[in-house]
């Protein structure tokens, strides 16, 4: 799958300041689960933005009700200023969904496809250069049920792009997709992104998200729990910069204490290990070379986005539950 994508005449943008998404108070409830939880977020133009959070979340539904696909019990929804349930028709021409789960009858071919969906839209993408762009070119008169998991997963994706839309949704894309078609899928999105289409990207996979989110969502119970950078919500969760080393000779911990920006000097062993913020590795190393001292075996904050999730949530990304 080659990561690149076609070029096609679109029609002027909104103003820039129009956020392509904004969603404020959103509840949904389905007797007395409560899928949805007063959640507020907006997503700029040209953004990536993720949706992350623990199976079960809230994830899918928040964004089935941002499509139009179920009706919140309350709460707004704009998708460039256009309201997905009373302006449906406005809003299915600027958007294109790929479902968490979708199927298609076992004896359609690829290509049949493709024409069915292409024919739902004003102004369509370029077919061959979808099926190319997606590794699918040879599988244009293949029958549905003759495709992989990973074929019918890029498929799904390009159903959702045929449209040539201002905001794609995708909900875990490359699910089913082995590591090479995944990070080819990657560079897809990130050439979709630079024509200036917005998305809006569901996903369980942490390396995902970091590579590609601009700003990331972290939705559990219902409710965002956070809304960052995935850089703001590692430093989040961890309180910090953690900077671990060995000192050349002992010290007295108010030599860093006082340095601006330490929350905190503790021992393990051997070791120091200091947290705070800012450029902590320079201002430690810079305090001990004025003291006379040398830290050794000096050693980053190694924490991921995962580490994140796992901290805020109380949850592994992976970990088994009921359907978001």
């Amino acid at each position: 799958m080659r990561a690149q994508m076609m070029t096609t005449t679109r029609e002027p943008q909104e103003a820039v300041g129009t956020p392509a998404v904004e969603i404020a108070h959103l509840r949904k409830t389905y007797g007395a689960l409560v899928a949805v939880d007063d959640v507020s977020f907006s997503v700029a133009q040209g953004e990536i933005f993720g949706i992350l959070g623990p199976n079960g979340a809230g994830k899918t539904t928040t964004v089935e009700c941002a499509v139009g696909l179920r009706s919140p019990d309350s709460g707004t929804i704009r998708m460039m200023g256009a309201d997905p349930q009373a302006d449906r028709d406005q809003v299915r021409q600027i958007i294109g969904v790929q479902l968490q789960e979708s199927a298609f009858p076992a004896k359609l071919r690829v290509q049949e496809i493709l024409a069915e969906f292409r024919s739902f839209y004003r102004h369509p993408a370029d077919v061959s250069e979808l099926v190319e762009a997606f590794g699918l070119a040879d599988k244009e008169r293949a029958y549905y049920r003759s495709l992989s998991g990973g074929q019918r997963q890029r498929l799904s994706v390009a159903l959702a792009l045929i449209g040539d839309p201002k905001i794609a949704v995708l909900d875990e894309m490359t699910t089913g997709l082995d590591p090479q078609a995944r990070r080819d899928a990657w560079g897809l999105i990130e050439g979709i992104r630079d024509r200036g289409v917005t998305i809006v990207l569901v996903t369980h996979f942490m390396e995902e998200a970091e590579r590609l989110c601009d700003r990331v969502a972290l939705i559990d119970h219902g409710r965002i729990v956070a809304l960052d950078t995935p850089a703001g919500l590692t430093a989040r969760a961890r309180g910090g910069k953690t900077v671990r080393f060995l000192p050349s000779a002992p010290f007295d911990d108010r030599l860093l204490t006082g340095l601006p920006g330490v929350t905190r000097v503790e021992h393990q062993g051997q070791h120091v290990v200091v947290t705070g913020t800012g450029e902590l590795v320079n201002a430690v190393i810079l305090a001990l070379h004025a003291a006379g001292l040398e830290a050794q075996d000096v050693q980053l904050d190694a924490s991921t986005l995962e580490d994140a999730f796992v901290r805020l949530t109380g949850t592994h990304p992976n970990q088994e539950g009921e359907q978001s």
